[in-house]
């Protein structure tokens, strides 16, 4: 394993199978409460290549007028979000070292042609508080560099129940995924990937 930018923690197999299993019911009924909805660019309006959508009592969302935000609500039904279940609540007590719970939860499903170009999560009032990403499903190849776009990255796979923190001096780090490995994991019934990012966005 390569040395990691400091702040960024790579927690391997943390999950096990019948935790795996857990989360992805709990965010099943998540989906069935907030559907999944296509992204696009502030701008040009291009879509992502994810589908996504969030928990807890605020949800990151983009669009071509507004561009990256957080908003209380559904961009398509309207409703507020689902809260963030009991599963992922322990997770980020367990894993991010910070006193006060995470207000949203992105979840981003990955077919196993999409990616995520390299960005920084930097949408949060609250940068104290670190960024956890828990993978399900389909292993990635995920690539991490420093907090300047041009400095050098390194790449390593993901697999499903692995967790990655981001935080201290790694909080700003450029972070994505470059490829997803099609078949790797049995975890969801139709294949792809399953991305959690746990975040705090106010102080």
């Amino acid at each position: 394993m390569p040395q990691l930018p400091n702040g960024v923690r790579h927690r391997p197999e943390y999950l096990n199978r019948a935790r795996q299993e857990a989360l992805v019911a709990a965010i099943r009924a998540v989906v069935a409460d907030a559907p999944l909805f296509v992204p696009v660019m502030p701008g040009t309006g291009k879509p992502m290549s994810v589908r996504m959508t969030n928990c807890g009592p605020l949800g990151w969302v983009t669009d071509k007028q507004r561009g990256y935000r957080y908003q209380e609500i559904h961009p398509i039904t309207g409703k507020p979000w689902p809260g963030i279940p009991t599963e992922l609540l322990e997770i980020w007590d367990d894993v991010s070292g910070y006193r006060k719970p995470p207000q949203a939860c992105l979840v981003n499903f990955y077919s196993d042609e999409a990616r995520m170009g390299l960005h920084q999560d930097k949408d949060e009032q609250d940068l104290e508080a670190p960024v956890v990403s828990i993978s399900l499903g389909n292993a990635c190849l995920f690539r991490v560099g420093g907090v300047s776009r041009e400095g050098r990255t390194l790449s390593f796979k993901l697999s499903s129940g692995d967790v990655v923190v981001l935080g201290g001096e790694g909080r700003l780090c450029f972070h994505g995924v470059d490829r997803i490995y099609p078949a790797t994991s049995t975890l969801l019934k139709n294949g792809g990937r399953i991305n959690l990012t746990l975040r705090r966005v106010t102080p």
